[in-house]
Protein backbone atom coordinates (compact mmCIF):
# COMPACT_ATOMS: atom_id res chain seq x y z
CA UNK A 1 0.00 0.00 0.00
CA UNK A 2 1.41 3.74 -0.92
CA UNK A 3 1.29 6.23 2.20
CA UNK A 4 -1.00 9.16 2.29
CA UNK A 5 -0.55 12.80 2.97
CA UNK A 6 -0.93 12.61 6.42
CA UNK A 7 -1.79 16.34 7.47
CA UNK A 8 -2.66 14.86 10.96
CA UNK A 9 -1.93 17.85 13.74
CA UNK A 10 -0.69 15.43 16.02
CA UNK A 11 0.19 12.20 16.06
CA UNK A 12 1.62 13.28 12.99
CA UNK A 13 3.85 12.00 10.09
CA UNK A 14 7.27 11.27 10.78
CA UNK A 15 10.43 11.10 8.51
CA UNK A 16 9.67 8.08 5.83
CA UNK A 17 13.79 7.38 6.53
CA UNK A 18 13.45 7.24 9.95
CA UNK A 19 10.32 4.84 9.78
CA UNK A 20 11.99 2.76 7.67
CA UNK A 21 15.58 3.00 9.82
CA UNK A 22 13.36 1.60 13.05
CA UNK A 23 11.67 -1.47 10.91
CA UNK A 24 15.00 -2.17 10.24
CA UNK A 25 16.23 -1.99 13.49
CA UNK A 26 13.19 -3.59 15.31
CA UNK A 27 13.64 -6.88 15.91
CA UNK A 28 17.42 -6.43 16.76
CA UNK A 29 19.31 -3.07 17.27
CA UNK A 30 22.57 -3.10 16.15
CA UNK A 31 23.79 -6.56 16.63
CA UNK A 32 22.62 -6.47 20.51
CA UNK A 33 19.82 -9.31 19.47
CA UNK A 34 16.79 -7.52 20.51
CA UNK A 35 14.22 -4.09 19.81
CA UNK A 36 14.63 -1.34 21.66
CA UNK A 37 11.37 -1.72 22.80
CA UNK A 38 12.60 -4.72 24.82
CA UNK A 39 15.20 -3.90 26.06
CA UNK A 40 16.06 -2.24 30.09
CA UNK A 41 16.80 1.25 30.50
CA UNK A 42 19.05 0.92 32.72
CA UNK A 43 21.87 -1.20 29.86
CA UNK A 44 24.63 0.51 28.64
CA UNK A 45 22.73 0.11 24.93
CA UNK A 46 20.41 2.45 25.95
CA UNK A 47 22.43 4.82 28.02
CA UNK A 48 24.21 5.70 24.47
CA UNK A 49 20.78 5.99 23.04
CA UNK A 50 19.20 8.60 25.10
CA UNK A 51 22.69 10.49 25.85
CA UNK A 52 23.21 10.49 21.62
CA UNK A 53 19.65 11.89 21.86
CA UNK A 54 20.14 14.70 24.33
CA UNK A 55 23.30 15.69 22.41
CA UNK A 56 22.43 15.77 19.43
CA UNK A 57 19.11 18.24 20.68
CA UNK A 58 21.70 20.22 22.25
CA UNK A 59 23.87 20.71 19.10
CA UNK A 60 20.43 21.50 16.91
CA UNK A 61 19.26 24.06 19.37
CA UNK A 62 22.44 25.31 20.71
CA UNK A 63 20.98 24.32 23.88
CA UNK A 64 23.19 26.28 26.83
CA UNK A 65 24.93 24.35 29.35
CA UNK A 66 23.26 25.86 32.40
CA UNK A 67 19.74 24.09 31.21
CA UNK A 68 19.17 20.65 31.54
CA UNK A 69 17.04 18.46 29.40
CA UNK A 70 14.47 16.28 30.53
CA UNK A 71 12.95 13.21 28.27
CA UNK A 72 9.48 12.97 30.49
CA UNK A 73 6.11 11.12 30.15
CA UNK A 74 2.57 12.56 30.80
CA UNK A 75 2.49 15.11 27.40
CA UNK A 76 2.51 18.40 27.78
CA UNK A 77 -0.57 18.71 29.35
CA UNK A 78 1.07 17.53 32.64
CA UNK A 79 3.44 20.28 32.49
CA UNK A 80 0.18 22.19 32.98
CA UNK A 81 0.75 21.45 36.80
CA UNK A 82 4.28 20.25 36.76
CA UNK A 83 5.13 24.46 35.93
CA UNK A 84 3.47 25.90 38.97
CA UNK A 85 4.37 23.22 41.46
CA UNK A 86 7.96 23.75 40.87
CA UNK A 87 7.84 27.46 39.93
CA UNK A 88 5.32 29.23 41.70
CA UNK A 89 7.20 30.42 44.62
CA UNK A 90 5.10 33.44 45.04
CA UNK A 91 2.55 31.89 44.40
CA UNK A 92 1.33 34.17 41.34
CA UNK A 93 1.73 33.98 37.42
CA UNK A 94 0.75 35.77 34.38
CA UNK A 95 -1.10 34.07 31.52
CA UNK A 96 -1.45 34.49 28.19
CA UNK A 97 -4.32 33.06 26.47
CA UNK A 98 -3.96 32.42 22.60
CA UNK A 99 -5.84 28.90 22.74
CA UNK A 100 -7.53 25.88 24.18
CA UNK A 101 -4.11 24.80 25.45
CA UNK A 102 -2.99 28.39 26.85
CA UNK A 103 -6.52 28.21 28.40
CA UNK A 104 -6.15 24.75 30.35
CA UNK A 105 -3.10 25.75 31.27
CA UNK A 106 -4.29 29.01 33.03
CA UNK A 107 -7.41 26.47 34.86
CA UNK A 108 -4.60 24.55 36.09
CA UNK A 109 -2.34 26.89 37.42
CA UNK A 110 -5.49 28.40 39.67
CA UNK A 111 -5.13 25.30 41.63
CA UNK A 112 -1.76 26.08 42.83
CA UNK A 113 -1.84 30.06 43.27
CA UNK A 114 -3.02 33.04 41.37
CA UNK A 115 -2.71 32.91 37.97
CA UNK A 116 -3.44 36.36 35.82
CA UNK A 117 -4.75 37.00 32.47
CA UNK A 118 -2.05 39.03 31.02
CA UNK A 119 -3.78 39.55 27.47
CA UNK A 120 -6.08 37.16 25.29
CA UNK A 121 -7.22 36.43 21.64
CA UNK A 122 -10.77 35.28 22.86
CA UNK A 123 -12.76 38.00 21.66
CA UNK A 124 -11.87 36.89 18.00
CA UNK A 125 -11.67 32.95 18.81
CA UNK A 126 -8.26 33.32 18.93
CA UNK A 127 -7.42 33.84 15.41
CA UNK A 128 -4.80 36.23 16.37
CA UNK A 129 -1.65 36.81 19.13
CA UNK A 130 -2.43 40.17 20.68
CA UNK A 131 -0.25 42.87 21.67
CA UNK A 132 2.46 41.82 24.10
CA UNK A 133 4.95 44.74 24.22
CA UNK A 134 3.17 45.92 27.69
CA UNK A 135 1.56 43.96 29.33
CA UNK A 136 0.46 44.53 32.82
CA UNK A 137 3.45 42.12 34.39
CA UNK A 138 4.08 43.05 38.07
CA UNK A 139 7.62 41.95 39.94
CA UNK A 140 5.69 39.28 42.09
CA UNK A 141 5.46 36.86 39.19
CA UNK A 142 7.40 33.99 39.25
CA UNK A 143 7.00 33.11 35.49
CA UNK A 144 5.14 34.28 32.29
CA UNK A 145 3.61 31.47 30.10
CA UNK A 146 2.63 31.36 26.49
CA UNK A 147 1.62 28.61 24.13
CA UNK A 148 3.87 29.59 21.21
CA UNK A 149 2.54 27.89 18.52
CA UNK A 150 -1.17 27.11 18.45
CA UNK A 151 -2.50 24.29 16.41
CA UNK A 152 -6.09 24.30 16.53
CA UNK A 153 -5.87 27.89 15.91
CA UNK A 154 -2.93 28.32 13.81
CA UNK A 155 -1.57 31.12 15.44
CA UNK A 156 2.50 31.92 16.23
CA UNK A 157 3.76 34.06 18.47
CA UNK A 158 6.59 35.76 16.10
CA UNK A 159 7.61 37.90 18.56
CA UNK A 160 8.31 36.58 22.63
CA UNK A 161 6.17 38.87 24.78
CA UNK A 162 8.13 41.76 26.92
CA UNK A 163 8.36 40.41 30.08
CA UNK A 164 9.90 42.78 31.82
CA UNK A 165 12.43 40.69 33.75
CA UNK A 166 10.22 37.94 34.54
CA UNK A 167 11.09 34.30 33.60
CA UNK A 168 9.31 32.79 30.36
CA UNK A 169 8.06 29.36 30.25
CA UNK A 170 6.26 28.17 26.92
CA UNK A 171 4.77 25.11 25.68
CA UNK A 172 6.07 24.82 22.17
CA UNK A 173 4.55 21.24 21.41
CA UNK A 174 3.54 22.25 17.96
CA UNK A 175 6.94 24.17 16.33
CA UNK A 176 9.20 22.10 18.44
CA UNK A 177 12.19 21.92 16.16
CA UNK A 178 10.67 23.69 12.94
CA UNK A 179 13.06 26.99 13.10
CA UNK A 180 16.49 28.21 15.48
CA UNK A 181 15.03 29.35 18.95
CA UNK A 182 17.07 31.54 21.64
CA UNK A 183 16.49 28.93 24.77
CA UNK A 184 18.39 31.54 26.81
CA UNK A 185 15.49 33.71 26.55
CA UNK A 186 13.38 31.08 28.42
CA UNK A 187 13.13 29.91 32.01
CA UNK A 188 11.52 26.70 30.81
CA UNK A 189 10.85 25.38 26.64
CA UNK A 190 8.46 22.50 26.86
CA UNK A 191 6.58 20.16 24.01
CA UNK A 192 5.36 16.91 23.87
CA UNK A 193 6.98 15.70 20.89
CA UNK A 194 4.30 13.75 18.83
CA UNK A 195 3.89 16.15 16.47
CA UNK A 196 7.06 17.52 15.25
CA UNK A 197 9.59 14.99 16.42
CA UNK A 198 8.64 11.49 17.36
CA UNK A 199 5.87 9.05 18.07
CA UNK A 200 2.77 10.14 21.49
CA UNK A 201 4.57 9.46 25.02
CA UNK A 202 7.67 11.84 25.14
CA UNK A 203 7.80 15.40 26.38
CA UNK A 204 10.86 17.08 26.36
CA UNK A 205 11.21 20.02 28.72
CA UNK A 206 14.40 22.16 28.42
CA UNK A 207 14.59 23.80 32.38
CA UNK A 208 17.44 26.16 33.27
CA UNK A 209 19.02 25.17 36.09
CA UNK A 210 18.63 27.35 38.83
CA UNK A 211 14.98 26.49 38.85
CA UNK A 212 15.24 23.16 39.47
CA UNK A 213 15.78 22.82 43.18
CA UNK A 214 13.50 21.09 46.51
CA UNK A 215 11.69 24.33 46.91
CA UNK A 216 8.61 23.08 45.27
CA UNK A 217 5.24 23.43 46.21
CA UNK A 218 3.99 21.03 49.51
CA UNK A 219 2.22 17.91 48.02
CA UNK A 220 4.51 18.27 44.75
CA UNK A 221 4.23 14.39 43.70
CA UNK A 222 7.84 12.83 43.20
CA UNK A 223 7.94 12.21 39.61
CA UNK A 224 6.25 15.52 38.72
CA UNK A 225 9.70 17.45 40.58
CA UNK A 226 11.78 18.72 38.20
CA UNK A 227 14.93 17.99 40.70
CA UNK A 228 13.74 13.92 40.84
CA UNK A 229 13.96 13.86 36.97
CA UNK A 230 17.14 16.08 36.22
CA UNK A 231 19.10 13.94 39.14
CA UNK A 232 18.30 10.95 37.73
CA UNK A 233 19.16 12.45 34.16
CA UNK A 234 15.31 11.23 32.93
CA UNK A 235 16.20 7.47 34.51
CA UNK A 236 14.38 7.77 37.88
CA UNK A 237 11.99 5.60 36.43
CA UNK A 238 11.43 3.51 33.36
CA UNK A 239 11.23 6.26 30.59
CA UNK A 240 9.69 6.31 27.37
CA UNK A 241 12.38 4.06 25.66
CA UNK A 242 11.51 3.38 22.19
CA UNK A 243 9.72 6.86 21.85
CA UNK A 244 13.19 8.73 22.91
CA UNK A 245 15.19 6.28 20.14
CA UNK A 246 12.82 6.98 17.16
CA UNK A 247 13.37 11.11 18.55
CA UNK A 248 17.11 10.99 18.38
CA UNK A 249 16.74 9.34 14.94
CA UNK A 250 14.73 12.63 13.89
CA UNK A 251 17.19 15.01 15.32
CA UNK A 252 19.68 13.24 12.99
CA UNK A 253 17.73 13.17 10.42
CA UNK A 254 17.53 17.10 11.00
CA UNK A 255 20.75 17.77 11.20
CA UNK A 256 21.51 15.74 8.43
CA UNK A 257 18.66 17.91 6.46
CA UNK A 258 20.80 21.04 7.20
CA UNK A 259 19.78 21.95 10.45
CA UNK A 260 16.83 24.16 12.13
CA UNK A 261 17.92 27.20 9.50
CA UNK A 262 17.48 25.26 7.06
CA UNK A 263 13.95 23.59 8.20
CA UNK A 264 12.70 26.89 8.67
CA UNK A 265 13.42 28.08 4.81
CA UNK A 266 11.59 24.60 4.05
CA UNK A 267 8.92 24.93 6.13
CA UNK A 268 8.43 28.80 4.99
CA UNK A 269 8.33 27.12 1.25
CA UNK A 270 5.69 25.01 2.21
CA UNK A 271 3.29 27.37 4.23
CA UNK A 272 3.59 29.81 1.55
CA UNK A 273 2.21 27.63 -1.19
CA UNK A 274 -0.72 27.16 0.69
CA UNK A 275 -1.35 30.88 2.47
CA UNK A 276 -0.61 32.12 -0.97
CA UNK A 277 -3.42 29.94 -2.75
CA UNK A 278 -5.95 30.67 0.14
CA UNK A 279 -5.46 33.99 -0.12
CA UNK A 280 -6.26 34.00 -4.10
CA UNK A 281 -9.22 31.24 -3.61
CA UNK A 282 -12.89 32.56 -3.75
CA UNK A 283 -13.98 29.50 -2.00
CA UNK A 284 -11.36 28.78 0.80
CA UNK A 285 -10.32 31.46 3.36
CA UNK A 286 -7.23 31.03 5.95
CA UNK A 287 -8.75 31.92 9.63
CA UNK A 288 -5.92 33.78 10.71
CA UNK A 289 -4.58 37.53 11.18
CA UNK A 290 -1.59 37.10 8.20
CA UNK A 291 1.02 39.08 10.51
CA UNK A 292 0.34 36.03 12.79
CA UNK A 293 -0.14 32.95 10.60
CA UNK A 294 1.52 29.71 12.22
CA UNK A 295 4.05 27.55 9.13
CA UNK A 296 2.94 24.20 10.87
CA UNK A 297 -0.74 24.78 11.28
CA UNK A 298 -2.98 25.82 9.07
CA UNK A 299 -6.72 26.17 9.35
CA UNK A 300 -9.19 27.54 7.03
CA UNK A 301 -12.97 27.22 5.64
CA UNK A 302 -15.20 27.35 3.20
CA UNK A 303 -17.97 29.13 5.12
CA UNK A 304 -20.44 26.63 4.13
CA UNK A 305 -20.21 23.45 6.60
CA UNK A 306 -22.05 20.68 4.01
CA UNK A 307 -19.11 22.45 1.79
CA UNK A 308 -16.35 21.54 3.99
CA UNK A 309 -17.32 18.34 4.82
CA UNK A 310 -18.06 17.10 1.23
CA UNK A 311 -14.10 18.87 0.85
CA UNK A 312 -13.08 16.47 3.94
CA UNK A 313 -14.56 13.05 2.47
CA UNK A 314 -13.68 13.65 -0.77
CA UNK A 315 -9.92 14.77 0.21
CA UNK A 316 -9.44 11.78 1.69
CA UNK A 317 -10.94 9.52 -0.92
CA UNK A 318 -8.06 11.28 -2.56
CA UNK A 319 -5.07 9.98 -0.61
CA UNK A 320 -5.30 13.42 1.75
CA UNK A 321 -6.09 12.63 5.26
CA UNK A 322 -6.83 14.03 8.58
CA UNK A 323 -7.65 17.21 6.96
CA UNK A 324 -11.11 17.68 9.43
CA UNK A 325 -10.56 21.02 11.64
CA UNK A 326 -9.97 20.60 15.45
CA UNK A 327 -13.78 19.62 16.88
CA UNK A 328 -13.63 23.17 19.03
CA UNK A 329 -13.71 25.19 15.44
CA UNK A 330 -14.48 22.93 12.58
CA UNK A 331 -13.49 23.76 8.68
CA UNK A 332 -10.21 22.15 7.64
CA UNK A 333 -6.57 22.25 9.19
CA UNK A 334 -3.45 20.95 7.63
CA UNK A 335 -0.80 20.58 9.74
CA UNK A 336 2.60 20.46 7.54
CA UNK A 337 5.19 19.84 10.24
CA UNK A 338 8.80 19.41 9.10
CA UNK A 339 8.34 15.21 8.08
CA UNK A 340 5.53 16.72 5.59
CA UNK A 341 7.10 16.55 1.78
CA UNK A 342 6.66 19.90 -0.09
CA UNK A 343 5.18 17.71 -2.78
CA UNK A 344 2.39 17.14 -0.11
CA UNK A 345 1.77 20.42 0.06
CA UNK A 346 1.82 21.03 -4.05
CA UNK A 347 -0.42 18.29 -4.36
CA UNK A 348 -3.21 19.35 -1.45
CA UNK A 349 -3.17 23.16 -3.45
CA UNK A 350 -4.00 21.44 -6.70
CA UNK A 351 -6.73 19.25 -5.04
CA UNK A 352 -8.29 22.12 -3.52
CA UNK A 353 -8.38 24.22 -6.95
CA UNK A 354 -10.28 21.56 -9.02
CA UNK A 355 -12.32 20.72 -5.85
CA UNK A 356 -13.21 24.60 -6.28
CA UNK A 357 -14.10 24.67 -10.18
CA UNK A 358 -16.15 21.36 -9.63
CA UNK A 359 -18.26 23.45 -6.89
CA UNK A 360 -18.29 26.62 -8.18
Amino acid sequence: MSRVYNFSAGPAVLPEEVLREAAEEMMDYKGCGMSVMEMSHRSKVFDEIIKEAEADLRDLMNIPDNYKVLFLQGGASQQFAAVPMNLMKNKKAGYIITGQWAKKAFAEAKLYGEAVELASSADKTFSYIPDCSDLPITDDMDYVYICENNTIYGTKFKELPNTKGVDLVADVSSCFLSEPVDVSKYAIIYGGVQKNVGPAGVVIAIIREDLITDDVLPGTPTMLKYKTQADNDSLYNTPPCYGIYICGKVFKWLKKMGGLEVMKQKNEEKAKILYDFLDESEMFKGTVAKEDRSLMNVPFVTGDADLDAKFVKEAKAAGFENLKGHRSVGGMRASIYNAMPKEGVEKLVAFMKEFEAANK
